[in-house]
C-alpha cells in the first residue's frame, strides 16, 4: 500500500514523527512525501507555463494592505528549506515531490489517477493550528474520505515541533491557557527539566515513490534545479509596493545571510555553541548588528527545518559536557566544543534565555490554539472583553496611506525606526529589539492599525511565523497578552507599553552605527569611534534628522554646513511624522523625560 504525506510547516527528516513512526512500523510499499505551494498564501503564477497565460488562482495578498503574503525573501529561504529536504529524501532512496495548487484539489486528483486507485492506504499530516491551515485540514480530510470512499486513513499527527508537548500541559482544554505568560511558565519550571528528549534517528532507507505519480496539473509546471525554484517563486513578487528602490547603504550587510533547510539549521546550531554564542545570548540578543547577536533560529524553527527541543538537545549535551545529539544529518561542520565558552559547566544565563524564549514561541502557539481567528481582529485577543476602544486608523484615508507608505519605507524621520525598516526591505530581517520599536511606533505613536504592520512583517520577514508574528504585534499594541499592554483607563491601543524609539537608540545604538549603517542619506554622519570632541550633536540629528538645524545653524565649520543644508532637504527631514521630546542623560544631567509635538492636526505631519 501507499502512504502520502502531505508536507507543511515540518520540513525536516529529523525529529519528524511521522518518519519515525515508519521507521519502527513499517507498513508501506511506497511513500510518496509532497509539498503543495498553497496559492492563497504563496504567489504561484511564476510556475505557468507561459508567462501570457493567467493564474486560476487569485494574487496571493494580504486582506488589508493587499501586500505579498509572502515576499522575495522568505520566498528564497522556502525554496531552499524545500529543496534541502528534497535532496535529504533523495539520499535516504525517496524523494520530496512539489506541486502547485490547493492542497485538497491536488490530493484528489492523486487519488483519482488510474495507477493510483486502490492502492493508498493512508494521508497523513501534521497539525498546524492557524486558522486557515485547520480550515485547509477539513477541506483535504472531506476530499480524501470522499474519494476513498472512507477506505483510505486520514490522520493528522502532533507535529512535535514546540519545546513542550500537548501531553506536558496541566489540560487539554486550549481555554485553560494563562492569559498571561508568567503564569504559563512558572508551571514549568525548573524548564530544563520538563523538555522531552527528540526522537532518536538513524541513516536507514525509505520506501520508494511509488511509480507514475501524476504530473503537475497545467497551466503549471514545476522547476526542475533550485535556482530555477527560486527565481519562479520570486519573480512575481519582487515588486512589494515601495515605489523607488530603497538606497543600499555602502558596506551595509545583513544580519541573516543564512540558507534555508534542514542541514543549515544544524549547521547554524553548531556554529552557535562552537563560537559560544549560545552562552553569550543574554547579553547579546538585543544587539543590532551582525550575525550572531541572537541565534536566527526563528527562521528554521518556523518552517519546521529544526524542532524546539533539538535545539535544547544540544544545548543539555553542551551543558553537560557530553557528546552532540547524532540526528543523522549530513553535516560539513566539524566540531570542537573543547575550548567553547560555557561547555561542561552545566545551564548559564545564555542558554536559560534560550529556553525562555523557545517557551515563548510555544506560548504564542498556544494562544493562537485559544483565540483562533480572534488573532486577525483589530481588537486581538481582548475581543472577549467587549473592549470597543480601538480607534486606529486605515488606508481609507489618504493621509493615512500617505504615513504607512513612509513608514515602511523607512521615511518617518525616526533615525531607528528608518534603519530598521529599510534593512528589513532590504535584507528580509531585522533585529527583535527594532521590531518591538517598529510595531509601538505604528500602533502607538502613530495611532495606525497594528494588523497593517503584521501584514507587512508577514510579506517581508524571512523568518515570519503567524503566530509569534501577529501575537507579538497585538502584544505590543496592547490588545494581547500583555499585561502592561493597556492604559490606565482600560482601553487598548494608547499608552501602556509605549516605546520611545529615540530613548530606545540611545540606549541600543549609543553610537548611531546601526542607524548610519542602513541610512544611505546619513553617509557622511559621523557615528561611532567618530563622534569625537565636538561632534556629539550628530548622534541626535542621526537618532532625529529634524534636529540638524537647530544643532548646526551657526556652525562655522564648512562641511558641517554642507551636511546640514544637504540633509534639510531631504523630505522626512524637514518634516518628519513625529518629533519626540527626549534628552538623554549625559544631556539632561541626569533627568530623562519624553514627550511628542504629533503631526496631522498640529501640521507636524506631511
Amino acid at each position: 500500500m501507499y502512504l502520502i504525506y502531505l508536507f507543511r510547516r515540518d520540513l525536516r527528516i529529523s525529529d519528524n514523527p511521522i518518519f519515525h513512526h515508519l521507521q519502527k512500523h513499517p507498513q508501506f510499499c511506497h511513500i510518496l512525501p509532497l509539498y503543495i505551494l498553497p496559492p492563497n498564501q504563496i504567489e504561484v503564477s511564476g510556475f505557468l507555463q507561459d508567462p501570457s497565460l493567467e493564474s486560476p488562482y487569485p494574487q496571493a495578498r494580504s486582506r488589508l494592505g493587499k501586500f505579498w503574503r509572502c515576499g522575495p525573501h522568505r520566498a528564497k529561504f522556502l525554496a531552499e528549506s524545500i529543496w534541502d529536504s528534497k535532496e535529504s529524501l533523495k539520499h535516504r532512496g525517496s524523494d520530496l515531490i512539489v506541486r502547485v495548487g490547493r492542497m485538497e484539489d491536488v490530493v484528489g486528483q492523486i487519488l483519482k489517477q488510474k495507477e493510483f486507485q486502490g492502492k493508498v492506504g493512508a494521508v497523513w499530516m501534521t497539525k498546524d493550528w492557524a486558522s486557515e491551515e485547520v480550515d485547509e485540514e477539513r477541506r483535504i480530510e472531506r476530499a480524501v474520505k470522499e474519494v476513498g470512499d472512507g477506505k483510505i486513513e486520514w490522520k493528522v499527527w502532533d507535529g512535535e515541533e514546540m519545546l513542550l508537548n500537548d501531553n506536558d500541559f496541566p489540560t487539554n482544554d486550549p481555554t485553560e491557557v494563562p492569559d498571561v505568560f508568567t503564569s504559563f511558565r512558572k508551571s514549568f519550571e525548573p524548564l530544563r527539566d520538563n523538555i522531552r528528549v527528540p526522537y532518536r534517528s538513524n541513516r536507514s532507507k525509505f520506501p520508494p515513490v511509488p511509480p507514475n505519480v501524476p504530473t503537475q496539473a497545467a497551466p503549471f509546471s514545476i522547476s526542475t534545479s533550485l535556482e530555477d525554484f527560486i527565481s519562479s517563486l520570486q519573480k512575481p513578487v519582487q515588486d512589494c509596493g515601495l515605489g523607488t528602490p530603497i538606497l543600499k547603504p555602502q558596506g551595509a550587510s545583513t544580519a541573516h545571510p543564512f540558507t534555508g533547510g534542514e542541514t543549515s539549521a544544524h549547521e547554524r546550531i553548531l556554529h552557535l555553541l562552537v563560537s559560544g554564542s549560545l552562552s553569550t545570548y543574554k547579553d547579546t540578543r538585543n544587539g543590532l548588528l551582525g550575525a550572531d547577536f541572537s541565534t536566527k533560529l526563528s527562521a528554521y524553527l518556523a518552517l519546521g527545518c529544526v524542532t524546539a527541543r533539538q535545539v535544547n538537545a544540544y544545548m543539555v549535551a553542551f551543558e553537560d559536557g557530553k557528546d552532540l545529539p547524532d540526528f543523522g544529518i549530513r553535516l560539513n561542520t566539524k566540531v570542537d566544543l573543547a575550548n567553547a565558552k560555557g561547555f561542561g559547566k552545566g545551564e548559564n544565563k545564555g542558554t536559560a534565555a534560550v529556553r525562555f524564549e523557545l517557551l515563548w514561541r510555544d506560548y504564542m502557539r498556544l494562544c493562537m490554539r485559544k483565540f483562533g481567528d480572534g488573532l486577525f481582529s483589530i481588537e486581538g485577543f481582548r475581543q472577549r472583553s467587549n473592549d470597543t476602544s480601538c480607534h486606529w486608523s486605515n488606508l481609507s484615508s489618504p493621509e493615512t496611506r500617505c504615513t504607512f507608505d513612509r513608514f515602511i519605507r523607512g521615511e518617518t524621520g525616526t533615525g531607528l525606526i528608518d534603519a530598521s525598516m529599510r534593512e528589513l526591505a532590504l535584507t528580509g530581517y531585522t533585529s527583535n529589539r527594532t521590531r518591538q520599536n517598529c510595531a509601538s511606533f505604528l500602533a502607538k505613536w502613530l495611532g495606525i492599525d497594528w494588523r497593517l504592520g503584521a501584514e507587512w512583517y508577514e510579506c517581508m520577514l524571512v523568518d515570519h511565523d503567524v503566530a509569534n508574528n501577529w501575537g507579538n504585534w497585538a502584544y505590543v499594541a496592547g490588545v494581547g497578552n500583555d499585561p502592561r499592554g493597556r492604559d490606565a483607563s482600560g482601553g487598548s491601543g494608547s499608552e501602556g507599553r509605549k516605546f520611545n524609539p529615540v530613548k530606545q537608540a540611545w540606549d541600543y545604538d549609543h553610537n548611531g552605527d546601526y542607524v548610519k549603517a542602513w541610512i544611505a542619506e546619513f553617509e557622511g554622519v559621523p557615528s561611532g569611534k567618530d563622534l569625537g570632541d565636538g561632534k556629539q550633536g550628530w548622534r541626535d540629528v542621526l537618532f532625529q534628522g529634524w534636529k540638524v538645524d537647530d544643532i548646526f545653524r551657526h556652525t562655522k565649520d564648512k562641511r558641517e554646513r554642507e551636511l546640514r543644508d544637504e540633509l534639510k532637504r531631504l523630505k522626512w527631514v524637514k518634516g518628519p511624522l513625529v518629533k519626540i521630546r527626549y534628552q538623554a542623560k549625559h544631556q539632561a544631567q541626569g533627568k530623562r523625560g519624553s514627550g511628542a509635538d504629533r503631526g496631522g492636526t498640529q501640521g507636524r505631519r506631511d
